[in-house]
């Protein structure tokens, strides 16, 4: 966490807890590559400000922030916060990045954002991602872009236990905005191969996202 951050939460929380501990106990290894969808997405636009709803390590945020953005990185976790301050500093952006510690369910960063994005914000543990997706998206500037990607299937490899994932229109659904406030650009579940590990006897696999890319509409 870099020395502009100073929002803290008050106490911990479960979700707090439960993550910090998964930071501490696997710790991942830095690449400096960006999230490839998210990349994709950014590459044609014009840098502004950007918001990185879990930003865990900060591999994104760096990656935007050497793209000339200026990033916000949120997450709940002070290690994760932490390391990519230390990454962001390493890159030589430090300058344009501000790591802050939110619970998303208690506080929330001030201020619009050319551009918010939330990759995988997904939890084991209870959290409202709907509410928190619906604060993301008035964080949005008029004309600025929302992008949310998240697992709609696990790993190809995986038969049990079953886990029912919503569709790209459920999760748009979900988050209850009005549309004439925004222009859909994209909803769809693309499939992609699996990059980040491989199965129990090292076969490759695939995985299904669920990509919702929405650009806020002038007033």
């Amino acid at each position: 966490m870099n020395e502009r951050t100073g929002d803290r939460c008050s106490a911990p929380t479960t979700a707090q807890a439960y993550w910090e501990q998964r930071y501490q106990d696997h710790p991942r290894p830095w690449t400096g590559r960006p999230n490839a969808i998210l990349a994709r997405w950014v590459e044609p636009l014009t840098p502004g400000t950007a918001l990185d709803l879990g930003c865990s390590e900060g591999n994104s945020a760096v990656w935007l922030a050497g793209q000339g953005w200026q990033v916000t990185g949120v997450d709940i976790s002070a290690t994760a916060l932490e390391r990519a301050a230390r990454h962001a500093a390493d890159a030589g952006v430090s300058a344009r990045t501000h790591f802050e510690q939110h619970d998303l369910e208690r506080s929330f960063p001030a201020g619009q954002f050319d551009l918010v994005y939330a990759l995988y914000l997904q939890s084991p543990v209870a959290f409202p991602r709907d509410a928190v997706l619906r604060r993301a998206a008035d964080a949005v500037r008029p004309g600025g872009l929302l992008l949310v990607i998240e697992h709609a299937s696990a790993p190809s490899w995986v038969r049990e236990p079953k886990v029912e994932y919503p569709t790209a229109q459920e999760a748009l659904d979900a988050i209850g905005l009005d549309p004439k406030g925004w222009d859909l650009i994209f909803l769809g579940t693309p499939e992609r191969a699996v990059t980040e590990t491989t199965s129990p006897d090292g076969q490759p696999g695939t995985i299904k996202d669920n990509i919702i890319a929405m650009r806020r509409l002038e007033p």
